[in-house]
């Protein structure tokens, strides 16, 4: 890397190269500059397993016929077996660079050892296969093969892949590089870990990434913004992966800003110690299984892109390794809704599964435009930060969308890119009901007022609507938080003056004051006998659901209820099936507990009373509100301003 390592303070700086206290990182950081192109620039390495046991091999390459024994950078083919990279991992996403990339054609190299064919296929947006290159080879020894495809005839989809066969030899294929023409100048990748009190995840990244240091010649920099108290730092593998890290390790300490504060402080950290505008800041969850090979291909595809963008990868589902959670996604602004899959994208896809619709398998052929990208993996230019600023201070929630949507405004679109993906801890397994709600309520305001027509009759009947639901459910933290997210909205551009330090105490304590917000074992039930709690199932969807919220908010008006007790299963807590209880006891979406929901007339009174007076004050100051947080915009991005939440 070039420059030279600030002079260490501590012993562990000196292992690290950065900062430990929040304290500013010296004049003498190393400074980030552009790498000379070397001819070819490495795209993706042709992986034949995963970084994981609990990942499927099939994910990298699959035996379609015959034997073959599968490595990480290598696969041995059996006579008569054939292997296919027509996979999630082993595709070349070629529409997408095409589209995107100045790139005109993709080289595939390998060494080759015995006798068979390699071929490189192709797809297009139907799925249907062609061969573009083939090569046979007998009696090799360590041949260096290489293999071109044209970047052409992708335009609405279609991914490029390496097909193996043997007939009557043996095959060894190891070493396998997708690579396309380097730029002149090559911009280097920061790598930005977010931390809290997740050690162990934590430190089992940076030794994925040291594992796999000598592929990541782009890899300049790896920052660890650790806002916790069980630090990385105090886990025993912590030195020695440090030691192997380098220089390029900066470990900083520093006060807890959510999500928002631990990423943008990458961003802090290179624009102030850059020399060029070309560099990459690459967003990475702690909690993540982490394919090394993401950072080659996010970084490869940014250097190459005709246009500064913000460059996403794609997130799998942790607990379920073989499913893809999104291929690309969009939020409805003005109706609070992230998340949203785009047209023809995959959705909860089981990647070695078929479409029972089409019968193909689930690949993703069509090219996709992305709204935003999560913060799972992300990789933004320096140029978009200069331009656009920095993240809004929102602890937690909706960052990564406003950013998105706001480079977008300025000419800077977002990319998710197939085959760059990470283990994410499965969404659908987090409960709603918790005190982050409130960061997604309230950000999700801001947002709508940033960057949509921020139509407020819509809105409001969206919260109320909301709100309606919550009180039938007998929510009434969930009530309260989103009366409370609305109200801190109404407030301006304050509530965000310290990052949201301040917001996060105060929702936990409104939220402790309801006893439903609160899990329990489900044999440790207080004042509810284990036994006594017998599983009561919904019936399906109402086919009449206006009737049917009519119905039931006049039975809770009146007091009236169907069942005195029941439990229900986290999947069947509709409020059509919840509003039917006195006392529901239901599972949690986490699968670890139980909430117990009990009606409470009196609070949901108070509750409604509250939610419609701070909706229809939403209404009229809305408006005036808007101009506020549109006007304070740009000092909220500021580097200044986050200087100061940094404390330097």
């Amino acid at each position: 890397m070039p420059g030279k390592a600030a002079p260490a303070t501590a012993p562990q700086q000196a292992k690290t190269g950065g900062t430990t206290d929040g304290t500013p990182a010296s004049a003498e950081a190393p400074l980030f500059s552009e790498h000379a192109g070397a001819g070819r620039l490495l795209a993706q390495r042709g992986l034949f397993a995963g970084p994981s046991d609990v990942v499927s091999k099939d994910l990298y390459s699959e035996i379609s016929e015959g034997v073959a024994a599968r490595q990480r950078d290598s696969v041995a083919l059996e006579p008569s077996a054939r292997v296919s990279g027509n996979t999630y991992f082993g595709r070349f996403p070629a529409s997408y660079w095409q589209r995107w990339s100045t790139a005109k054609a993709v080289t595939v190299e390998a060494d080759v050892t015995g006798s068979g064919q390699l071929a490189v296929r192709a797809s297009d947006t139907e799925g249907e296969p062609r061969t573009v290159a083939v090569r046979t080879v007998s009696g090799a020894e360590g041949e260096h093969v290489v293999l071109d495809a044209t970047l052409d005839k992708f335009l609405d989809g279609g991914a490029l892949w390496l097909d193996l066969e043997t007939e009557s030899g043996t095959l060894t294929v190891s070493n396998v590089r997708w690579t396309v023409d380097s730029p002149e100048k090559v911009r280097p990748t920061a790598v930005t870990i977010c931390t809290m009190n997740r050690a162990d995840d934590c430190l089992a990244n940076l030794t994925a990434l040291a594992d796999s240091l000598p592929a990541l010649d782009t890899l300049d920099a790896i920052y660890v913004a650790d806002q916790g108290t069980d630090t990385v730092d105090s886990r025993e593998g912590f030195a020695d992966v440090a030691e192997r890290l380098g220089a390029k390790l900066h470990y900083i300490k520093q006060p807890n800003l959510g999500g928002a504060g631990g990423f943008t402080r990458g961003l802090f950290e290179v624009a102030g110690h850059t020399e060029t505008e070309h560099a990459n800041v690459l967003f990475m969850d702690d909690d993540v299984l982490l394919e090394p090979d993401l950072v080659i291909r996010l970084t490869a595809f940014s250097n190459r892109a005709a246009d500064p963008m913000i460059v996403g990868g794609q997130m799998l589902n942790l607990l379920h390794p073989n499913q893809l959670h999104v291929g690309a996604e969009y939020a409805r602004l003005n109706t609070l809704e992230p998340g949203q899959p785009v047209p023809h994208s995959l959705t909860t896809a089981d990647l070695l599964d078929v479409d029972p619709k089409t019968g193909r398998p689930n690949r993703q052929e069509r090219r996709l435009d992305a709204g935003y990208n999560g913060w799972w993996s992300c990789l933004i230019p320096y140029e978009i930060v200069k331009e656009i600023g920095y993240p809004m201070p929102f602890f937690f929630q909706w960052d990564d969308a406003e950013y998105s949507y706001r480079a977008r405004a300025h000419g800077f679109p977002t990319v998710t890119l197939p085959g760059a993906g990470v283990w994410h801890a499965d969404f659908h397994w987090k409960d709603w009901d918790e005190w982050h709600r409130y960061f997604n309520l309230r950000n999700s305001i801001i947002t709508a007022a940033l960057h949509s027509p921020f139509d407020l009759n819509l809105l409001s009947r969206v919260l109320l609507a909301q709100l309606v639901r919550y009180l039938l459910g007998m929510q009434y933290g969930l009530s309260a938080t989103l009366i409370t997210a609305v109200e801190d909205f109404l407030k301006g551009p304050d509530v965000l003056h310290d990052g949201g330090v301040a917001a996060m105490k105060r929702i936990r304590e409104i939220r402790a004051q309801y006893p439903e917000t609160k899990r329990y074992a489900p044999t440790e039930v207080p004042g509810i006998a284990s036994n006594d709690i017998g599983i009561i199932n919904t019936a399906p969807r109402p086919s009449m659901q206006r009737l049917v919220l009519l119905k039931r908010i006049m039975y809770r008006l009146l007091g009236k209820h169907r069942f005195d007790l029941g439990a229900i299963p986290s999947d069947e807590a509709h409020w059509w099936h919840v509003s039917q209880f006195d006392t529901a006891v239901v599972t949690d979406a986490s699968q670890e507990g139980v909430r117990v929901r009990r009606y409470d007339r009196q609070r949901m009174f108070e509750l409604a009373r509250q939610g419609v007076q701070v909706v229809n004050r939403l209404r009229k100051e809305g408006k005036a509100v808007q101009a506020q947080y549109q006007h304070a915009m740009p000092q909220l991005t500021s580097r200044e301003n986050w200087q100061r939440l940094y404390r330097l």
